[in-house]
């Protein structure tokens, strides 16, 4: 369901280059203390019941586990949603289970990435990344995000062919071929993809 929610957003010709969550610590921390609850919720009507046999209708306190557990479901469903995806064009932040929340923001419009960690996490693989853009927000802030290296490295990049796109270099007839070249080395290291390189080449040989 997810997944068909997030190509419902793309425009023509988009595409998901990254998808991330909050780090799974955050999830833990939210439903520790439900799961704590939950325990000791039965351990205490268990216990009951072992002293008390002649009220059977003490077993009904079992019916308790279920508001913690429907509270960490919710947790559970609202970390699983907060994605945060770049794709070809853009950044993309989504939040909430049944009521949507989208922010974006151009790729061609962000100014600058400030990224921070912690010494956990460093150790554990979490951070926060900050997106500094053009647009009338100015900022987005994607806290304690998983991999935060790998989102940063990944929008940068992205970064860069959008502006390639927009300002292209000039390109001299007689240097095509070494530029196809050079591509097919990207598309051997996996920089691009097969698809780019093709979309690339042709568009290179229609110049010839």
């Amino acid at each position: 369901m997810t997944d068909t929610y997030i190509k419902r957003l793309l425009g023509e010709n988009e595409k998901v280059v990254l998808i991330s969550r909050q780090h799974w610590f955050l999830v833990v921390g939210a439903v520790f203390l439900e799961m704590v609850l939950i325990l000791a919720i039965l351990i205490g009507v268990t216990i009951l019941l072992a002293l008390f046999s002649d009220y059977p209708i003490i077993a009904l306190g079992f019916i308790l586990v279920v508001l913690p557990g429907l509270s960490m479901f919710k947790d559970v469903l609202e970390w699983q949603n907060r994605q945060y995806i770049v794709t070809n064009r853009r950044v993309i932040q989504t939040s909430g289970v049944f009521n949507k929340s989208i922010i974006d923001s151009s790729l061609d419009k962000v100014n600058d990435v400030k990224m921070v960690q912690s010494f956990l996490g460093r150790i554990f693989d979490y951070g926060d990344i900050e997106i500094l853009t053009a647009s009338e927000l100015g900022v987005n802030l994607f806290k304690r995000i998983n991999d935060p290296i790998l989102f940063k490295t990944t929008m940068m990049n992205a970064k860069e062919r959008v502006l390639e796109d927009v300002n292209p270099a000039p390109v001299s007839t007689t240097g095509i071929p070494a530029m196809i070249e050079q591509m097919d080395q990207l598309r051997r290291r996996g920089i691009i993809t097969d698809e780019e390189f093709q979309e690339k080449k042709k568009e290179l040989l229609s110049k010839l």
